[in-house]
Order: structure tokens, then sequence, then C-alpha cells
């Protein structure tokens, strides 16, 4: 499970950003992960426990936003989730897009007390 090292970066981040901008109490974490992103968001939340433990965010909630597999058909220009509709246009049929979004993994918010 590479999610536990992933998630110590992302303490180790949010510690740094809050000691640098003198922040004592930290109430959440929110993240953005992708559905193309190899994270698996219900392990990101199995192992934050133990990622925060004994650091400045041991008291704070995780939060987390998935962002849509979303492209776009390069034949007939729509829009559409590359999930639900298997990797093919549902308006033409195309297989031919371009990837606009779900690949992400990002440090959306740190809501500060």
């Amino acid at each position: 499970m590479h999610e536990l090292g992933v998630v110590i970066e992302v303490v180790k981040n949010v510690e740094n950003f809050a000691k640098a901008n003198e922040i004592t109490k930290i109430d959440a974490v929110v993240l953005q992960i992708g559905e193309l992103s190899s994270m698996i968001p219900r392990y990101i939340e199995a192992c934050y426990p133990a990622a925060v433990d004994g650091t400045l965010l041991q008291d704070t909630k995780l939060k987390i936003e998935i962002m849509p597999a979303n492209g776009i058909c390069t034949s007939c220009n729509k829009v559409y989730n590359l999930i639900k509709s298997n990797w093919c246009c549902p308006y033409c049929g195309s297989k031919e897009l371009e990837i606009l979004g779900g690949r992400e993994f990002i440090i959306k918010e740190i809501v500060a007390c």
C-alpha cells in the first residue's frame, strides 16, 4: 500500500506550511483525488490516523473530494466521464479523446482554527 508513504508526505508538507505561516492549530485537511490517480481514497482514509499520530495534525479531520475522470472527444468535442462511458464517447462512439481531468492528487485546503 503506497498510500501510507504518500499520506506521510502530505503530513510533512502541511506541517511545513503551518510552521512557515505560524499556524498552531489545524482543524481539517482537504485533498482532491482524481478518479484516474493511483490513489485509492478508502486506503488514504485508513492510513491517515497512523500518519498523523504524534504530529501537529493528530486531531485533524481528513476530507476527500473525488475529481471526475473527464475527457473531451476529439471527434465531436463533447465532454464526458471516461469511467462511466468505458473510455468511449457516449455521443458519437469515438475512442479518440483528450483527458481533461481525473489524475489529480492535491492538497486543496488546510483549514486552520
